[in-house]
């Protein structure tokens, strides 16, 4: 079973997400993560897909976009530290790649697809990865970080976002 990272194999930025992940094996909460986050977009209709809760906030399509696109990002440094890659890897800026997209104009099927896709590509990387690589480490973003501490920035990751997307916009969709 893969442990849970300490604090100094991440940087301090990542500590509320990696928090989020509760005890068990990682595998079963990215798939049961996936499983909520499937029934939660098969749930909305295209006119919830574009709510935004506020002006200056990325709609619902947006955040399910963002969600793929970090998934996808982390799994590349996964593979590339797991590996033994010992190249720096850059950062990102997750507004340049909203702004950068097209999510509004997908439909919502169209995003969860994709989110599929990646998190069973996740899933089966993290399966398929030997024992002794987890605590490899690697320089992302100017930072030094793990392996087995990516895997579970992946999952806090989604779950934040998953929590955000109930507590304020299907909150407010609601009203």
């Amino acid at each position: 079973m893969l442990q849970r990272p300490v604090d100094n194999e991440y940087p301090k930025y990542y500590v509320p997400y990696v928090k989020l992940v509760s005890d068990g094996e990682l595998l079963s909460i990215l798939k049961e993560n996936l499983a909520e986050m499937v029934a939660l977009f098969e749930g909305l209709s295209e006119e919830d897909g574009h709510f935004r809760y506020a002006s200056d906030k990325w709609s619902i399509k947006e955040v399910l976009g963002h969600m793929t696109d970090t998934e996808r990002i982390m799994s590349y440094r996964l593979l590339r530290v797991g590996r033994g890659d010992q190249t720096p890897l850059a950062g990102f800026d997750e507004n340049d790649y909203i702004n950068g997209s097209q999510f509004d104009l997908l439909s919502n099927k169209e995003i969860l697809e994709d989110f599929k896709a990646v998190r069973h590509a996740t899933i089966t990387l993290i399966q398929n990865m030997a024992d002794d690589v987890w605590n490899r480490k690697g320089i992302a973003n100017g930072t030094e970080i793990t392996t087995r501490a990516i895997a579970y920035i992946i999952a806090g990751h989604a779950i934040h976002h998953g929590k955000i997307i109930k507590e304020r916009y299907l909150t407010d969709l609601n009203k």
